[in-house]
């Protein structure tokens, strides 16, 4: 407990929590084009994943990025600019995998329904949340 950040309430435990299984998810992505492959789970006309190694790499590295920002944040939650950094990269999130389901390189199903889950409910958490953390 001694290494949670020191807010109240439960969004920066979030954070952390998101944080750090966003970081597995890019070793994943990095290990292997197949973790992808699961999450983007639409198929070509031909029946292939559009996810190849290169996609999977760039997945990985997008969503380091992501926790590095939220983990930050987690820690300094009652600073603006971090703050909506942090939101962003949930709302940028929630439009790249709605953007996949209407471009039909995912569906609705599976290990792709977490991530539209979490995007959207801690986008809408955080926009709720603002004034009261960045009031402190």
């Amino acid at each position: 407990m001694l290494y949670l950040p020191p807010f109240e309430g439960f969004l920066p435990q979030w954070l952390v929590l998101v944080s750090v299984v966003s970081a597995a998810n890019s070793i994943q992505a990095y290990r292997s084009p197949a973790y992808a492959a699961e999450l983007y789970n639409g198929k070509t006309a031909e029946g292939y994943s559009h996810a190849n190694a290169l996609s999977s790499r760039t997945f990985g590295t997008w969503t380091f990025l992501s926790a590095v920002i939220r983990f930050y944040a987690a820690y300094n939650i009652n600073n603006p600019a971090v703050y909506d950094l942090a939101l962003w990269t949930f709302g940028i999130a929630l439009v790249h995998f709605v953007g996949e389901l209407v471009h039909g390189s995912a569906r609705l199903k599976g290990r792709f329904v977490s991530p539209l889950i979490v995007a959207s409910s801690t986008l809408t958490w955080m926009f709720l949340q603002r004034d009261g953390y960045l009031a402190l």
